[in-house]
């Protein structure tokens, strides 16, 4: 095997030590033990091939390599924490990609410069603090900061269940600074986490729009009460109502349906108080989502779920309070940049096809302020946010060559050039405000 590939393959099984689970996974949530030990062993890595590493206000790890002495800057990168008992490749898989990509970049550079190209841009490949949202809420915390979503100081408060605050999570890992940048354009390549790149035979997706979500967190307020000797008309169940709207969450995602637009609803996180088996829950916490490709169906769907939850209250005796939210709509990405990828895989002989993504990234976030390009290697039978997810070697292999030949036509100016970078800092300059 190429010794290249094999170096990708070496520091993948490497990185994924960090974190094991004993059922082949990994668990490195934010900010956590893990996710340190996995942070700082990824700047060993690119130290040690010439990158230079900072972190932002709020974690967000930079991993730079200049190739034009104060050329502007590309970024290109993912994150590296993980659900609970997640998967080693969800988001680790793209960090990674983008070092080794950007190293034969530069090696591309440095030993065939007529036929790499010369480059305009450097390359920074950005670790994003807390993408997966299951320590902290939200998901997607390190780049919504980044791109004015979220303020530094409120993500800075933010707790985790144990009553920590990233600030004092990410102190105890040694991750946090004051470092700032802003950056040309932004490429990510992921694993699809879902089944249609497989099912049509695909080695790269082209990433042409996101999936509109909504998130919410709701509050289930009732009365604890004995199970035995409480008559169910005195009773006011808070564990009752919390069930019957993640019940509704479900039909609504099979009545709002389409041919054309699909609808998601999940209820991914349920905490009901006290616990107990002889008492009536006094309080449910869960998060329900509502997502689909059409903005117009998911206003509709979730339209229906709100309208649903005077229904519930009415009909479990309850009090059901509406707390934090978090949304993205439905949006196209880069037209330009689609076009980019497709001739890059053209050249690699890769076979590629266009794809949605159903899940929330990084890219989502960035391509609201920069030109961003997306990129999806299968996962086999679509299993994702699971210890048995898996990519196939060949599959992440093939994804690495092609963001090489991405990023090489990028940092040479083919997808946005050098000259226009100074406007487009000015615009993401004030929103840009942990870059």
């Amino acid at each position: 095997m190429n010794p290249l590939k094999n170096s990708f393959l070496n520091d993948f099984k490497s990185m994924s030590e960090n974190g094991a689970t004993p059922g082949g996974g990994v668990d490195r949530q934010a900010a956590t033990v893990a996710d340190g030990q996995n942070r700082n062993w990824f700047r060993g890595l690119v130290e040690g091939h010439g990158f230079t590493v900072r972190y932002d206000a709020v974690g967000n790890q930079y991993s730079l390599l200049e190739l034009v002495p104060g050329a502007p800057w590309i970024a290109v990168g993912s994150h590296l924490d993980s659900q609970p008992l997640g998967g080693r490749f969800d988001g680790a898989y793209g960090v990674l990609a983008g070092a080794h990509a950007a190293l034969r970049v530069k090696e591309r550079i440095e030993q065939a410069a007529k036929t790499a190209g010369i480059p305009q841009f450097n390359i920074v490949v950005i670790n994003w603090f807390n993408e997966e949202g299951c320590r902290f809420k939200p998901s997607m915390m390190g780049s919504s900061v980044y791109t004015g979503k979220i303020p530094a100081d409120q993500v800075l408060e933010t707790m985790d269940p144990a009553g920590i605050t990233v600030r004092e999570a990410l102190e105890s890992i040694g991750t946090i600074g004051d470092f700032e940048l802003s950056v040309a354009a932004y490429v990510e390549i992921h694993i699809e986490q879902g089944r249609s790149m497989e099912d049509r035979g695909l080695n790269i997706g082209l990433v042409e729009s996101t999936w509109g979500a909504n998130k919410y967190e709701f509050v289930v307020h009732g009365d604890q009460a004995h199970t035995g000797a409480t008559v169910i008309a005195d009773r006011q169940d808070a564990l009752l109502g919390a069930s019957a709207l993640v019940v509704a969450a479900r039909e609504i995602a099979l009545e709002h349906s389409t041919d054309e637009h699909m609808v998601i609803t999940s209820c991914g996180e349920f905490n009901v108080f006290p616990n107990s088996p002889v008492v009536v829950a006094s309080r449910v916490n869960l998060l329900v989502d509502v997502r689909s490709t059409d903005p117009d169906v998911l206003a509709k769907a979730d339209a229906d779920l709100h309208a649903r939850v005077a229904k519930i209250e009415k009909m479990a005796n309850v009090r059901i309070e509406r707390g934090a939210e978090h949304a993205w709509g439905a949006k196209a990405y880069d037209q330009a940049g689609l076009e980019l990828a497709a001739r890059s895989a053209e050249a690699l002989g890769l076979s590629y096809g266009v794809v949605r993504t159903l899940a929330g990234h990084d890219s989502t976030n960035m391509k609201d302020i920069v030109p961003t390009i997306m990129l999806f290697v299968p996962s086999v039978e679509g299993i994702s946010h699971n210890e048995r997810e898996l990519t196939n070697d060949e599959d992440m292999l093939a994804g690495v060559d092609l963001l090489t030949e991405v990023l090489t036509r990028v940092v040479r100016g083919e997808f946005v050039s050098a000259q226009g970078q100074e406007a487009i800092a000015l615009s993401s300059s004030a929103s840009a405000v942990a870059g």
